[in-house]
């Protein structure tokens, strides 16, 4: 049995349940590596990471470097003597560091490898409509989850599913899969697998306003898809012409009815219980809304004070 030493790099609270799942199984770590904190709300008070609340809580060394590659930083993690990197959730990683350890440097990605690589993954797959992704540990090299496969295990996704409900299945099924992973570097027994590229791999590209933006023009199947992919962060979002008004809102939650109808694509259609939006192949029933500056609030409570006029559309 290998005498392991880990470092452990993280940021989010996905990171948090694999860091508290090594400290309850006894392992040592001697160090923390998680971003350093950032002003946020609106007295910008200094915000600490998901990472660094929990490792302060359980006595762990923090390091918080803003450069990975600053020589004084690089002779810190030298001094930590760690023969393993773990990480989950954190940025890109120079060579002087993934390459450190003894036993290398390992990741914890939310995906079933090489399918979607990059920032977005849980996102992306239910964007995407499919009904199982997993979770991958990889050993780091050069390109982004690119490197050699240790561990995979699959996870269905539910056909009403959001991102938020498989990111908390994916974080508790990941952390066991890191424990797997570091007792077969313990024991000597870590078999690889080489990543196989294809033409039809799938990407998780970074998310921004541009693609977090609802085409109605899309079928309802792939609208739906795409509203609870990206529920409840960072939100499907529109344009609301309401009358007078011009709106750009968040749609977290829908439903789909699947009929043929004469209207125009994007006509909102209300009466006192119900909104729903006019597709190709049917309605988008909205069910969880937020206008701008009003909090997030199901269709029912918005209607007991906002009224929808006849000619209201979505863009």
């Amino acid at each position: 049995m290998k005498d392991l030493r880990i470092v452990f790099m993280g940021t989010p609270d996905f990171a948090v349940a694999t860091l508290k799942t090594l400290v309850e199984n006894n392992y040592t770590i001697v160090g923390v590596i998680t971003a350093p904190d950032r002003p946020a709300g609106r007295g910008r008070k200094l915000n600490e990471s998901a990472v660094k609340q929990y490792a302060n809580s359980v006595g762990l060394n923090i390091l918080q470097p803003t450069n990975l590659k600053n020589e004084n930083f690089l002779d810190e993690l030298k001094a930590l003597k760690a023969n393993l990197n773990i990480v989950v959730a954190f940025r890109m990683l120079p060579k002087a560091v993934w390459q450190m350890p003894e036993y290398g440097t390992f990741n914890l990605h939310a995906s079933l490898l090489p399918n979607y690589r990059g920032a977005a993954p849980i996102n992306w797959a239910i964007i995407n409509g499919e009904t199982k992704t997993g979770v991958s540990t990889f050993f780091i090299d050069e390109k982004i989850d690119t490197g050699e496969m240790i561990l995979q295990e699959e996870v269905a996704i539910d056909s009403s599913e959001n991102a938020g409900s498989l990111h908390d299945k994916l974080m508790a099924v990941g952390s066991q899969l890191v424990l797997k992973t570091v007792d077969l570097i313990e024991k000597g027994d870590v078999k690889t697998v080489p990543q196989v590229d294809n033409d039809a791999i799938k990407t998780a590209h970074k998310l921004n306003k541009d693609n977090c933006k609802i085409d109605w023009f899309d079928t309802l199947d792939n609208i739906y898809n795409h509203i609870r992919g990206l529920s409840p962060y960072p939100a499907a979002w529109c344009t609301l012409i309401n009358g007078e008004e011009t709106l750009d809102i968040k749609i977290y939650k829908a439903e789909k009815e699947k009929t043929a109808h004469a209207l125009e694509i994007g006509t909102v259609v209300s009466n006192k219980k119900e909104v729903k939006v006019a597709v190709t192949d049917g309605y988008l029933i909205i069910m969880e809304i937020k206008l701008p500056g009003k909090r997030t609030m199901d269709i029912k409570s918005l209607l007991n004070g906002y009224a929808f006029q006849g000619d209201a559309k979505v863009l």
